[in-house]
């Protein structure tokens, strides 16, 4: 359904848009393979144009690459500033404000990255070394972010199997809770976390329901939930409903500025007063706190207030491409579109002998005779994911324009290896 700014607003001040049905769930996980890599940045791809002027880039790698636009420049250039360290910096505040009455909490904290705000709640809820938190197997702060609660917060991680749709089952979870405290063989439990959407599985929409039940399961057991909500504001504009319904399910939430919402820095970390109060000493421990940060937090308050809306765009111009994958003629790759959900599209390729990197290498370069027939050279960037897909996000640097000139390149490459495949034979 579509969901606009001033629809957004409405449901923040008005209620919400009933959520969609949870979905039946697969207990196969897509994309789980042997191999352990699950997207290929080692070989860095230059985003510039090669060559000639005329060469037009589509950069769908991930929505970190957005740069923020002449409003939010002129915000952060002519924000009021102060020491933030000291609690004195008015556009921080402002922003930390801001952000919990959005996110229906009673505090907010503004943190660098989404990396340092997962452990700094991880490292509040898990108070002494050797506490023990749940996650799901391919979530963001288990796959991503380095073991940084074992590295640097001494927290145990135990998993439980995240299913495609991002979810897990709650009775695996309920059996990860270790009932034997403080019996010196096990940790005690004290966390569970859930990514919302979730990256690895294709940007999918973590249900109502199940939310809902993970939160009973952790208040029966006296375990926190915290969400690594990231793309939290995907999953609101996908289900129609205000972010504080969402957030409700849980204690704590981390939500990313610098991705969809195109801010250049930051994630707010948000929560009870006495959790938010613990979250600044840590953020200081790492290293996070920065005297004059309002000129960061003006590009939040842009991110917050005026960015939100205009997510379904991304949403439509990823359902748009990945209809086109389906229509492709000649067929070279295959999409469950009930699976996209928001602004990350994840597919494989039909062909064995078309690889994932190899299309990604194909798309990123301009083919011979490629701006004979497309009028111009056209390079879209992706990235080889997970189970042998190839991942592409669409972002605010993205237009409809931008998606038609992919599909463009889509049906050039898929052409051009139907024609290499023929002469073969």
């Amino acid at each position: 359904m579509a969901f606009s700014a001033r629809t957004f607003l409405k449901c923040m001040n008005h209620g919400v848009v009933a959520p969609k049905p949870l979905r039946a769930r697969d207990a196969a996980v897509l994309g789980r393979g042997s191999a352990r890599c699950y997207y290929d940045a080692g070989k860095r791809i230059d985003p510039t144009p090669a060559g000639a002027a005329h060469v037009r880039v589509v950069d769908l790698r991930s929505d970190t690459v957005t740069k923020p636009g002449a409003a939010m420049r002129q915000a952060m250039a002519v924000a009021e500033v102060g020491d933030d360290v000291m609690g004195e910096d008015p556009t921080v505040n402002e922003l930390q404000k801001m952000a919990a009455d959005m996110f229906g909490m009673e505090a907010a904290l503004f943190v660098p990255s989404g990396t340092m705000s997962n452990l700094i709640a991880v490292m509040v809820h898990c108070r002494e070394r050797g506490d023990e938190m749940i996650v799901g197997d391919v979530s963001h702060l288990h796959i991503y972010e380095q073991g940084g609660s074992a590295q640097l917060a001494g927290v145990h991680a135990t998993i439980v199997t995240n299913l495609p749709d991002g979810t897990f089952d709650l009775e695996q979870l309920e059996s990860k809770i270790r009932h034997g405290y403080p019996d010196p063989h096990y940790p005690r439990s004290r966390l569970v976390c859930v990514e919302n959407t979730h990256n690895i599985q294709g940007g999918r929409v973590l249900p109502l329901p199940f939310l809902k039940e993970v939160r009973a399961v952790a208040d029966k057991h006296g375990l926190a939930v915290h969400m690594d909500g990231a793309r939290v504001m995907n999953a609101a504009i996908a289900q129609g409903v205000a972010p504080s319904t969402i957030l409700q399910h849980t204690h704590t939430a981390s939500v990313c500025l610098s991705k969809g919402l195109g801010a250049p820095v930051g994630t707010m970390l948000a929560g009870p007063r006495d959790f938010i109060s613990r979250a600044v000493r840590c953020r200081k421990a790492l290293g996070g706190g920065i005297r004059q940060a309002g000129i960061l937090a003006a590009a939040g308050k842009i991110s917050l207030g005026e960015m939100v809306g205009r997510l379904e765009e991304d949403h439509r111009n990823t359902k748009t491409f990945a209809q086109a994958l389906l229509d492709c003629d000649p067929p070279v790759c295959t999409v469950d579109i009930a699976t996209v959900e928001t602004n990350i599209l994840r597919f494989h390729l039909r062909d064995p002998s078309l690889t994932p990197s190899d299309f990604c290498a194909r798309m990123a370069e301009v083919g011979e005779g490629e701006e004979a027939a497309l009028g111009q050279g056209v390079r879209v960037l992706m990235f080889p994911h997970a189970g042998g897909s190839v991942r592409a996000v669409w972002h605010l640097g993205i237009s409809p324009e931008d998606t038609q000139l992919a599909i463009q390149k889509l049906r050039f490459v898929a052409s051009q290896h139907s024609k290499k495949k023929l002469r073969a034979h």
